[in-house]
């Protein structure tokens, strides 16, 4: 598994938003700024999270983007999976994958399945406060 270019600039923002929960609205201009990422590909990224409920925002002047999630509640599995759909490590594990035809002979496939569920828990426990407070 490889988190991809969308995951890892979704964590960021995510996690810039929740260092910066009482400052109000920040603009995609200020966190790709901040964070050296395209604003253009950031706008992407924004959609998805505002799509999965993490970011609310307001258009137009004077608008800009904020957490729509408890900081203290809201997981980086959360993030993650917003952005990248799934974090399984093998396709075959994937919420949308296609019944594999060897499930029932897949000497592996245990391994697989609890490498999945070990990966779950550990990015479901990791809220985007303790990111920011630099607790993990």
């Amino acid at each position: 598994m490889m988190i991809s270019t969308k995951g890892r600039y979704a964590l960021r923002v995510m996690i810039e938003l929740a260092a910066r929960e009482g400052d109000g609205l920040v603009s995609l201009r200020e966190i790709a700024q901040s964070q050296g990422i395209s604003e253009k590909y950031l706008e992407a990224i924004v959609k998805s999270l505002v799509k999965e409920g993490l970011v609310a925002g307001l258009r137009g002047k004077g608008g800009g983007y904020r957490l729509a999630c408890d900081p203290a509640a809201c997981t980086v599995g959360e993030v993650l999976r917003a952005a990248e759909g799934s974090v399984a490590p093998v396709a075959c594990l994937e919420g949308d994958a296609q019944p594999c035809p060897r499930r029932d002979q897949c000497a592996a496939l245990p391994v697989w399945t609890e490498l999945n569920r070990r990966i779950d828990e550990y990015l479901d426990s990791v809220t985007l406060q303790q990111v920011v407070e630099g607790g993990v």
